[in-house]
């Protein structure tokens, strides 16, 4: 029987080595890309990532690289780096794969692009998906149950292609052809996220909580639909399972940030200290600036950027709170808002 053809993951962060993680589980080959050298000689001299993901005991059969030239022979690609780095990194391929499949989740700053758009003019030829869902790195690497979704551009028989490549007994993908919906779902839930540690920081309770998710969640739905998002993609697990799970729990990244936010540190010596990217803080304000021009009201987003830029995160809730008084669902003729 011939051994599973290499699969390849760019971004040995947390995210990434836990990826690659899982892809070894078959025996396959699996090449990982470290931008940093100190981390790729940790994984190949002793399978460890003390650096992004200390817990994992790695797979000998993951070899790691900081040459993106070694990625010229395989046909499938994950891409695990931040998204305001993700164009930069891909141009540095020597040729565009078959199969190219996101896994980072953000909005580009300035240009408002989702990740696909970067990706599509950065490796030209691809045919792009999107993987993304309710998944915490240390839970995927030690064989945890976990579901996602695999939205992909170039429908049913991309999908047949990555699902047999990526799917393992604890690791389920689900298909979509929603690239827009996986997308927006991952990078919305991660400004949300901030705004839940917000709540948790200046120990506002789990009402408020509960409740932000909620008008969050709303915020997500009418920003995607704006974008050409489905209504059903936000409502599955790229969507509100992943905004369930990363509103939650202070493993994650985003949600430990609000919560530091919340208890009134300093959010440029926050993000200055920070070796692991907390994405929504990058995404807020580019996030902000695509509602507005798309004319979306999204004021917990904005909240969020208004506490990114410094503002108290206490007179920032108490303005939050003190909007008008207005349907929870939008109808038609209505004015639409949080």
């Amino acid at each position: 029987m011939n051994k599973p053809a290499t699969i390849g993951v760019i971004g040995a962060g947390a995210w990434g080595t836990a990826l690659a993680q899982m892809l070894s589980q078959d025996g396959r080959d699996v090449l990982l890309w470290a931008y940093e050298a100190e981390v790729v000689e940790a994984i190949n001299g002793g399978h460890r990532n003390p650096l992004y993901l200390p817990s994992a005991s790695l797979a000998p059969t993951i070899r790691a690289t900081g040459d993106l030239a070694a990625f010229a022979p395989l046909d499938t690609v994950l891409v695990v780096t931040p998204a305001q780095v993700l164009g930069k990194v891909l141009a540095g391929l020597a040729r565009p794969p078959r199969d190219l499949v996101l896994c980072s989740k953000g909005i580009e700053v300035g240009s408002g692009r989702l990740m696909n758009e970067v990706a599509r003019e950065a490796s030209p030829g691809s045919e792009i998906a999107v993987l993304s869902g309710p998944t915490f790195a240390h839970e995927v690497a030690s064989g945890l149950p976990t579901a996602v979704t695999l939205a992909c551009g170039g429908g049913e028989p991309q999908w047949e292609r990555l699902a047999p490549a990526i799917a393992r007994p604890a690791f389920r993908p689900y298909y979509s052809d929603d690239v827009v919906g996986a997308e927006i779902g991952g990078a919305v839930k991660n400004v949300l996220a901030i705004a839940c540690g917000v709540v948790e920081g200046l120990a506002l309770g789990q009402n408020a909580r509960a409740a932000l998710i909620a008008r969050g969640y709303a915020e997500m739905l009418r920003f995607g639909e704006a974008l050409g998002a489905q209504g059903e993609t936000l409502a599955g697990l790229c969507g509100l399972g992943d905004l369930v799970l990363t509103c939650s729990s202070t493993s994650s990244r985003n949600f430990s940030l609000g919560k530091a936010l919340g208890q009134g540190a300093d959010p440029a010596t926050l993000m200055a200290d920070r070796r692991t990217v907390a994405e929504g803080a990058h995404t807020a304000p580019a996030l902000a600036a695509l509602a507005n021009r798309h004319g979306v009201a999204m004021p917990i987003v904005a909240a969020v950027n208004a506490i990114l830029a410094g503002e108290s995160a206490g007179k920032v809730v108490t303005e939050l709170l003190a909007r008008p008084l207005k349907a929870e669902r939008d109808s038609p003729g209505r004015e639409v808002g949080a």
